[in-house]
Formats: structure tokens, C-alpha cells, sequence
């Protein structure tokens, strides 16, 4: 079972790996910062609990285990709203390509901000 176990494991640390990887390329190779956001958030999270996963099943009987599922949790909450904040400075800032945004929804805010 132990062998079973290992395995499991190893497969979930490499898919994580992967994942992070690809993230890595996208955020090199993407061209604006909206795009880039997306590449550094989503497949970014996602291997990064696959590799907390294959960990925690890798010592599931230390006390570190549930550090780990700390880890992932904050991992969860907090990425969402850091992908937030940067795609409205991004949006604010204009640092998207034109014609990228189908529905405008902040297009009034930028005339509302003190100072303008």
C-alpha cells in the first residue's frame, strides 16, 4: 500500500509541477497584464495544491501535514482577491489591449477618481 501511496504522490507533485510551469511561460510569454494575471493565478493555484496534495499524502502521519493544508487553504482564499486587485490597477492604469473588453462595466470610473 505504501508503494500505491508513493505513486499517487509522485504523480500528483509532477502534475503540479507542470502546471506551475506553464504558469511561469505564460507570465513571460503573455502580452499584457490582464493575460498575464490569469497565467499567474489559476494554473499557478491549482499546482500548487497538487504539490501540497502529493506532500500531504507523502506524510500524512507528521503533525506538518495540516501546515500544509494551511498553506493551500490561504493559497485559495487569497488568490482571487490579488488577481482582483491587479486586473482593476491594470484597468485603471490602461494597461490593456484596446478591443480586449467585450463589456465595460468600470468605463465611468475613471472619469469619477479625485484628482481627474
Amino acid at each position: 500500500m505504501s508503494t500505491l501511496l508513493d505513486w499517487i504522490s509522485g504523480i500528483l507533485i509532477v502534475l503540479g509541477a507542470a502546471l506551475a510551469f506553464t504558469a511561469a511561460i505564460g507570465i513571460v510569454r503573455f502580452p499584457d497584464t490582464l493575460m498575464r494575471m490569469h497565467a499567474a493565478t489559476k494554473p499557478q493555484v491549482i499546482g500548487l495544491n497538487l504539490v501540497l496534495a502529493g506532500t500531504i499524502i507523502r506524510v500524512y502521519d507528521s503533525p506538518d501535514a495540516w501546515m500544509l493544508v494551511l498553506v493551500g487553504l490561504f493559497t485559495l482564499l487569497t488568490a482571487p482577491v490579488i488577481a482582483h486587485l491587479i486586473g482593476r490597477t491594470a484597468y485603471r492604469e490602461q494597461r490593456h489591449r484596446d478591443g480586449l473588453l467585450a463589456v465595460n462595466e468600470l468605463g465611468n470610473e475613471l472619469d469619477q477618481r479625485p484628482g481627474n
